[in-house]
């Protein structure tokens, strides 16, 4: 589905854009990802709307068939990158999941700021960006993922999320199609 409106109270969301993640190979240029973002968040500061800037510093220690869940990350790569521009006005949100949701209070704070629709961009588009998605489907927000903004260590695993999982759960297009949308949003 394409971006069909942004609500009049929308927040952006932004996962793991953090040194120790975007260093990793990735399946699409991290300068493009970096300045699809920066488009989105100086378009929702100019507009006052709700920014959320998420890192991940851990995670839960659950067997898989992979060996550890979660590395544990360095302080260093915890920070978030520089063009973020991380401001005053962001509300910051450090997870130990793959959900920016999961033990963070930002469902609570989200519905303080009466906010029904989310726009989720960062990495990885079939982990921390889709799980957030998820949830966020689940607690019943407008979801919209900007596809140019989002990637992920694994291409086919971006592939199938961007393909048959976000169809299910949220609208999806391009960062130009939300800033289109955001601009005539009331």
């Amino acid at each position: 589905m394409s971006v069909t409106a942004v609500d009049r109270k929308t927040a952006l969301i932004v996962v793991d854009l953090q040194k120790g993640v975007v260093g990793l190979p990735l399946a699409h240029p991290v300068a493009d990802v970096l300045d699809r973002n920066a488009e989105l968040l100086a378009a929702f500061r100019r507009r006052g709307l709700p920014v959320v800037l998420v890192n991940v510093a851990g995670g839960p220690a659950g067997r898989n068939d992979l060996g550890a869940s979660f590395p544990e990350p360095s302080a260093e790569g915890t920070e978030l990158v520089p063009e973020l521009n991380a401001g005053e006005g962001d509300h910051l949100v450090t997870t130990h999941a793959r959900s920016a949701f999961t033990g963070t209070g930002l469902d609570g704070w989200l519905r303080e700021q009466d906010v029904t629709q989310l726009v989720v961009t960062g990495i990885a588009t079939s982990s921390g960006v889709e799980s957030t998605v998820r949830d966020a489907h689940e607690r019943g927000y407008n979801v919209t993922v900007a596809l140019d903004a989002v990637t992920d260590t694994d291409g086919s695993a971006h592939d199938h999320t961007v393909t048959r999982i976000y169809p299910r759960i949220a609208e999806t297009g391009r960062t130009k199609e939300v800033l289109a949308a955001l601009a005539v949003s009331r």
